[in-house]
């Protein structure tokens, strides 16, 4: 048996750890709070409502699993959790310490099924803890209306908006402040941008909408109208996953940015779009210099780190629209959509210098089992190509940017070459794609 200090969650960073035991107390203690509180309160009609949540809970997991657990085969990263429906229809009609219950047998019922032996112990705990905030928050909200008259009044309606809109802001917080502070960017930059991920956020107010439905049709209806939920929620589970294989095909599993096939359909729609609107466009092929002697000498599970901590510096370097890609090996690419008749290859320039001197800033610590091995003195060769200045169609585009890219390599390494004007005449695209 595991001793309490060999635990992963012992392995956390401080902040991290931190982070996750604050929470935990605060919803044991929000839960020790509200228990002798509600409970005098509790009429047979709650205790019925607390049940057959909790079921229906249980019934949608698995009507789901097998969806369910290909979810978390196909992306081990945390995702928003279809349950809410049911933790937010508690949180409308349950006080807190109810509607936390419903939260505890669902979760708890979803790790048995789903999460065990794929995520550790201590991330499904603080998942339960952050709803169990989040239901504590809403409930809250929905508790200053008399909830008779929650789902028959404006004001109702104005009470069910404002403890979604809390019941979102307390779990999407909590649940991303210990992402960004897991990873190499703890600023506030980097929080709010991972906490207004479109897709993720619509979701998360899609499911929490159909929540609020479910409880306002049992409330005018009876509990077992519940049950007219889980046939659209099985559907929306299905379509959750099918836009998720979709996403998980198009990403590099090494870096996190698109795989070459992907960037190339999209980049192909970029600058179609750019010769309807008389646009410009950037391209940057990109290069790693003598990334060779980092896999001979350490590894390529070291050099793997190198290569993701490379494609987090080149993305926080460009724009959110830009399309930044990797074409296998230790090269990189980015398109950069442009409007501005001269912005295409002065901002391609710019963003090439940046990513440049980034990329020589990097420092990459690989935890070892006897030390920690530490990767620097990094360097980038970038060679560029503007749409239409240099080339008329895609092909063509990374054709001059690939050749610009050897130019900055013989120049010397770690340096910008951009257009037609680095290539020789008559110079062809050279192949192999791979350089020391």
């Amino acid at each position: 048996m595991r001793v309490p200090r060999r635990w992963a969650v012992w392995t956390l960073p401080v902040p991290v750890l931190a982070v996750i035991l604050a929470v935990e107390l605060a919803a044991v203690g929000t839960l020790a709070f509200s228990i002798p509180r509600d409970i005098a309160l509790l009429p047979l009609n709650w205790v019925l409502v607390t049940l057959v949540l909790a079921a229906a809970g249980v019934l949608s997991t698995e009507a789901s699993l097998g969806v369910e657990r290909m979810r978390h085969r196909s992306d081990e990263t945390p995702h928003i959790d279809l349950s809410s429906v049911w933790t937010f229809a508690a949180a409308a009609l349950l006080p807190g310490a109810a509607a936390s219950v419903v939260v505890i047998g669902i979760y708890g019922h979803l790790y048995a099924r789903v999460w065990r032996g794929g995520i550790p112990p201590h991330r499904a705990i603080y998942s339960t803890a952050t709803v169990v905030l989040a239901v504590q928050a809403a409930s809250a909200v929905t508790g200053l209306v008399e909830r008779a008259a929650l789902f028959q009044s404006l004001l109702g309606l104005v009470a069910v908006v404002l403890a979604l809109l809390a019941y979102a802001a307390v779990n999407m917080v909590l649940v991303v402040a210990v992402i960004v502070l897991s990873g190499p960017n703890r600023d506030l930059a980097t929080f709010l941008h991972v906490l207004t991920r479109g897709d993720e956020a619509v979701l998360e107010f899609a499911t929490l909408s159909m929540g609020a439905l479910a409880a306002g049709a049992m409330s005018a209806l009876g509990p077992a109208y519940a049950v007219l939920v889980l046939p659209p929620l099985i559907v929306l589970h299905r379509t959750v996953l099918v836009r998720q294989l979709e996403e998980a095909a198009s990403v590099d599993g090494k870096t996190g940015l698109l795989n070459a096939a992907a960037w190339h359909v999209r980049a192909v729609r970029a600058l179609r779009r750019a010769e309807r609107t008389d646009g410009r466009v950037g391209l940057l092929v990109l290069d790693l210099d003598h990334f060779k002697l980092v896999n001979d000498r350490y590894g390529h599970l070291v050099g793997d780190h190198v290569l993701a901590a490379v494609a987090a510096a080149v993305r926080d370097e460009v724009r959110d629209d830009d399309l930044v890609g990797r074409f296998g090996g230790e090269e990189f690419v980015v398109l950069l959509p442009s409007t501005d008749a001269d912005e295409g290859r002065i901002a391609a320039v710019a963003v090439a210098e940046r990513i440049r001197r980034r990329v020589a800033e990097i420092r990459v610590e690989v935890p070892d089992t006897h030390a920690s091995v530490v990767v620097d003195n990094l360097t980038v060769s970038i060679g560029g190509a503007s749409f239409p200045a240099d080339a008329a169609d895609l092909g063509q585009l990374l054709e001059v940017a690939d050749t610009a890219m050897y130019a900055a390599k013989r120049a010397g390494r770690n340096t910008v070459r951009m257009g037609l004007h680095a290539v020789p005449s008559g110079a062809v695209r050279p192949a192999p794609r791979h350089h020391p």
